[in-house]
């Protein structure tokens, strides 16, 4: 083979590729679209986004050394198309270190992994102390937990928030302003038939005669450390776990909780769009940005972090899977100010903090 048709196989190759790539990731950005329910493998594309847009830039890279200009335009395309969501995830301005001397709302979401389990009590005081230093105004807890420590944390935290509103046991609402209702909202997924343990709720909030409802939101899990919990447990006992068996399992698990938070989100939707006030969305979704489920919680609200956040935001901490998956939204009536986390290792997972301005008026509901 001579070596004008070696090269001619290697551009047919990368030209296969790079069209490859570029469907892929023009799936993947419409997959969060789809339900799915009967679409999995698409509604999967959107997690390795991030992935294939880094392969359209090596692959613009290729041509534009190559100096193929009419090939340019293949991954150009994408990267285009991609700007949207690599927003929900990288914001190049700067942070806003004013936002704290400015009137409004402060806001902040964290599963606190149930205070880590310890009996001391020291976990749920020092949680209460960062918060109370970053002047939150109303928190929103997953995995909460009433008992840590000779102390119920209820009392604890009234301290800094004299009110409270507790949903399905590890679910609660602490605020500084009152709380006039609240509501919890349960799952229930019979026909995965999956039991679960993840709920929603809201409270309805009187901030400085405004009212506005707030939901703390924990949808069902993705299922991989699940996997892995069980392949551990499996080879404890002495026996081997085929590594195709492995991957069956985490896949099964991955996409079973994918459809079960597809049906939380709308369930949480039509909460959402039932309120006659204006509405944060707090929470720990378990789902990445352009998902079925975060498109769906979103619906025509604002992503607090695309709106006045910097940086690359992620809320997952372990450090082989970098991910948002905690969120704040917020009504359009209100305007974000300034949107962060905190490194603080008392989770796995990272708070979110979020200083918005209140609504011009609210309709009582």
């Amino acid at each position: 083979m001579g070596k004008l048709a070696v090269y001619r196989y290697f551009s047919l190759m990368f030209l296969v590729i790079t069209v490859v790539v570029m469907f892929f990731t023009f799936a993947g950005l419409f997959g969060g679209s789809v339900d799915p329910v009967g679409n999995t493998a698409m509604a999967m594309l959107v997690y390795i986004l991030p992935v294939l847009i880094i392969l359209n830039f090596l692959l613009l890279i290729y041509w534009l050394a190559r100096r193929r200009w009419k090939w340019i335009a293949l991954p150009v395309l994408p990267i285009l198309c991609s700007i949207p969501y690599m927003g929900t995830l990288v914001q190049l301005r700067s942070e806003n270190t004013q936002a704290d001397k400015e009137e409004g709302l402060k806001m902040a979401t964290y599963n606190v992994q149930v205070f880590g389990h310890e009996t001391t009590g020291f976990k749920a005081e020092d949680i209460l102390v960062v918060m109370n230093r970053q002047k939150v105004d109303v928190l929103c807890m997953q995995e909460y937990s009433e008992v840590s420590g000779d102390k119920k944390n209820s009392e604890r935290y009234k301290e800094v928030f004299p009110y409270m509103a507790v949903g399905r046991q590890d679910m609660a609402i602490c605020s500084k302003y009152p709380i006039k209702e609240s509501k919890t909202i349960l799952f229930s997924d019979d026909e995965h038939g999956l039991a679960t343990n993840n709920s929603a709720m809201w409270a309805d909030i009187n901030v400085k005669g405004k009212v506005v409802r707030v939901f703390n939101v924990h949808l069902e899990t993705t299922g991989f450390n699940r996997a892995m919990h069980q392949a551990s447990k499996i080879q404890a006992t002495g026996r081997s776990v085929e590594d195709n068996r492995l991957v069956r399992a985490i896949y099964g698990n991955y996409t079973l909780g994918m459809i079960v938070r597809a049906g939380q989100s709308r369930m949480v939707a039509e909460e959402i769009a039932a309120s006659k006030v204006p509405v944060i969305v707090c929470g720990d979704f378990n789902d990445v940005p352009y998902s079925y489920t975060y498109n769906t919680m979103l619906g025509d609200l604002v992503d607090g972090f695309k709106e006045c956040g910097s940086g690359f935001n992620y809320t997952f901490r372990e450090p082989k899977k970098p991910v948002r998956i905690d969120y704040i939204f917020h009504d359009e009536s209100m305007e974000g100010m300034t949107y962060y986390t905190k490194d603080i290792s008392y989770s796995d997972h990272l708070p979110v903090f979020m200083k918005l301005t209140l609504p011009a008026a609210t309709e009582q509901p």
